[in-house]
């Protein structure tokens, strides 16, 4: 059979990706053990599908319409809303702070970390003020990080793989070490991009970003389990947080360039581990979202020179948290 014969991916694949929603949608409106269905799925499931279902060994062209994936995009959005809803209402119901919020908060992070972060990474690369950037801009808040979209556009797109990059993790750095690094850095860097554009001071949307989480806390305080409430959506932020960062610190490891030094695949990890793929809407194909980042996650092509991981996005997870173990086995595939 021809290269031109081969047929796109089916589409349908990629909502596997709205089975953890779900699943935390219906373990926070249920509680009880229920709201550990996201955390058992995510974290120990979701390891063993990305390597059970394999690789991709064939990429298929892809498709011509994006329409399927746009509206994907959307109900990851929704989907996210209804996820803080929901846990809202159920720690609204916790008179005090128990091992089910604390799982609640778990699982509903956990499936923010894709549906919230993901779903705002790709939807921040669109026009700004546009309906995808402005629904971006809600799903940021809901985890307390409204500041991704300019760091990642104006410095990480521009500077990655360098140590201008705060996003761009060292080869003799372990994620603990990434995590404590990046995330103020990153935060202080979006102010920067907006002060070199002249929006100092209040005007610096980093700041009013910030300033609006702190009104929606003093706002929840006043609800009658306003307390409950905050400690288990500073969790589930944390953990939605922390798993974009992961994600960030395991797509470029250990790969450097010179500031001017011209990007290349070779800056990126990739893989196509099906299940990380499939349910993280192509975030796998990294290098050609660094090299066009105007393309839709639809449209991305595996680059075959690039650095490869060694599995898919959920197996890496756990040899991540042990940073020597980690090196170990990330070493020998460093270009």
């Amino acid at each position: 059979m021809s290269e031109q014969a081969i047929s796109p991916e089916p589409w349908p694949v990629h909502l596997l990706g709205l089975i953890s929603p779900i699943l935390v949608i219906t373990g926070n409106l249920l509680g009880g053990v229920y709201t550990a269905m996201g955390v058992i799925f995510i974290w120990g499931i979701g390891p063993i599908l990305d390597i059970l279902m394999g690789k991709t060994e064939k990429p298929r062209p892809p498709r011509e319409s994006g329409t399927p994936f746009i509206v994907l995009l959307w109900i990851h959005g929704i989907l996210q809303i209804v996820v803080i809803t929901t846990f809202f209402y159920f720690a609204n119901q916790e008179a005090e702070i128990s091992l089910w919020l604390i799982a609640a908060a778990l699982s509903s992070g956990l499936s923010s970390g894709a549906s919230a972060m993901v779903t705002a990474h790709e939807l921040g690369h669109k026009k700004p003020r546009s309906p995808g950037w402005l629904l971006a801009r809600v799903l940021l808040f809901s985890v307390h990080y409204t500041h991704f979209t300019a760091e990642h556009n104006h410095v990480h797109h521009k500077w990655v793989a360098t140590n201008l990059d705060s996003a761009s993790a060292r080869k003799e750095e372990g994620l603990w070490t990434f995590w404590f690094r990046t995330i103020p850095g990153q935060f202080l860097s979006s102010a920067r991009v907006h002060n070199s554009k002249g929006r100092t001071g209040i005007k610096n949307p980093t700041y009013q970003g910030f300033m609006l989480q702190i009104l929606a806390v003093i706002g929840i305080l006043y609800f009658p389990n306003g307390k409950v409430i905050l400690v288990g959506w500073f969790i589930l932020s944390l953990i939605a947080i922390l798993t974009l960062e992961y994600v960030n610190y395991i797509r470029h490891w250990g790969l450097r360039r010179g500031v001017d030094e011209r990007q290349t695949e070779m800056h990126s990890w990739n893989t196509e581990a099906r299940w990380s793929r499939w349910s993280l809407l192509e975030l796998t194909r990294h290098s050609h979202h660094h090299m066009q980042a105007s393309a839709p996650f639809w449209k991305l092509q595996p680059h075959p020179n690039a650095p490869e991981l060694p599995a898919g996005y959920y197996a890496c997870w756990w040899p991540c948290l042990i940073p020597p173990l980690w090196r170990r086995w990330m070493t020998p595939r460093l270009p």
